[in-house]
């Protein structure tokens, strides 16, 4: 009765492993092994964004490997965007009604083409990139670890603070880890 269980169990639970659908294999097609990513244009009333967020989505195609960051005339795929805003929604107020916190996000378009066929494989018209960031009426410190933006996106230098600064790199890391992501593993 036990070796029955026991087999039931088993294969309850191997069933169940089957059927999961998880997998440690990339859904992005075998036929496209590289990717050309055009400058990212800016049309939004802030400066100093797209050549942060060009290099930020490189960076990550660079560092995963699976496609090779090359010219356009070379690439299978060619990825595009534009920068469509740039905004900052207060969150929290102290006493005097100062801002303390505020979320500060980077929206964008972005398309993804075959190179040669020109067909479009995906197209998102607001991909959000966003981090939440303190002011100095908080009295809180923004020195915190901020993930990659920390060690591999420089800080957009256009901000009137160190903290709003700090705060558009770190939501263009979160915009380009986004992009790479929907290019790489398009569930």
């Amino acid at each position: 009765m036990n070796r029955r269980a026991a087999s039931l169990v088993w294969l309850t639970a191997a069933a169940w492993m089957a059927g999961c659908g998880y997998s440690t294999r990339s859904t992005l097609d075998e036929r496209y092994q590289a990717i050309a990513v055009a400058p990212f244009r800016n049309l939004s009333r802030e400066y100093d964004l797209q050549a942060p967020l060009t290099n930020a989505v490189i960076r990550k195609f660079m560092a995963d490997t699976r496609l090779e960051v090359t010219s356009p005339e070379r690439a299978d795929l060619i990825l595009e965007g534009i920068i469509l805003s740039y905004d900052r929604l207060g969150l929290t107020f102290d006493q005097n009604d100062e801002v303390t916190q505020f979320l500060c996000y980077v929206t964008a378009g972005v398309r993804l083409t075959d190179a040669r066929t020109g067909e479009v494989l995906w197209e998102d018209p607001q991909v959000v990139g966003e981090t939440t960031i303190y002011t100095r009426a908080a009295g809180q410190s923004s020195d915190r670890l901020r993930g990659n933006a920390e060690f591999f996106l420089p800080s957009v230098r256009s901000f009137p603070s160190e903290e709003e600064n700090r705060g558009v790199a770190e939501a263009l890391e979160q915009l380009a880890t986004d992009i790479y992501l929907r290019t790489i593993e398009p569930w």
